[in-house]
């Protein structure tokens, strides 16, 4: 199974699930092509009332410790319940391109 799918697989299982969007961003990163090292989660879901960020993230990596264990190096988290989701408009951060690695070299 593709990380992607198994880590989308988890949440759904792990959470009361409003809105899941899992991209994988690798190619925005210094990894050979078609690999799934470097994801964004937003997750909105009210597991997450009354829950500071950092126990949210915790939560997120609870879940996912196994896709952790196979390859995953990277997370973007975007994590809401209802509420804060609506007042962002519905809409997450774009990720900004990757400066590490090769991509930062001047060719």
């Amino acid at each position: 199974m593709h990380l992607q799918k198994l880590i989308e697989e988890t949440l759904a299982k792990s959470f009361e699930v409003k809105h899941l969007e899992v991209l994988n961003e690798s190619h925005m990163h210094s990894v050979p092509p078609n690999s799934e090292t470097h994801f964004k989660v937003v997750l909105v879901s009210n597991d997450f009332d009354g829950v500071r960020k950092v126990a949210r993230h915790q939560k997120i990596y609870q879940a996912l410790d196994e896709p952790m264990k196979n390859g995953v190096h990277a997370l973007a988290l975007h994590l809401y319940n209802e509420e804060e989701w609506q007042a962002k408009s519905e809409n997450a951060p774009v990720s900004p391109n990757c400066m590490g690695g090769s991509k930062g070299d001047n060719l």
